[in-house]
């Protein structure tokens, strides 16, 4: 009778144990790389401001275009603009 009961604990604890715990945290892992539906709209907030940025970044480059079309050499060689970027 002892020794069914040891051979059951030891293959609980050696193979059964080990395995649930693998799997456990599988699903732990897989569920938390999930956004949650605030951290979405977050997001979605934060791609839209950037998508309205672009467009008043090309509408204010336009507008220097036209009224200093020298503005991006200049901007360049002083290191304004594109030299600090990057």
């Amino acid at each position: 009778m002892s020794d069914n009961i040891t051979s059951i604990l030891l293959a609980l604890f050696v193979i059964v144990l080990p395995t649930w715990m693998t799997f456990q945290y599988l699903t732990k892992a897989r569920s938390g790389r999930r956004m949650s539906e605030s951290e979405a709209q977050m997001m979605d907030q934060l791609l839209q401001t950037a998508a309205r940025m672009e467009t008043r970044m090309a509408t204010l480059e336009r507008i220097l275009d036209a009224e200093v079309p020298g503005w991006r050499h200049t901007a360049s060689a002083q290191g304004d603009y594109y030299g600090k970027m990057g």
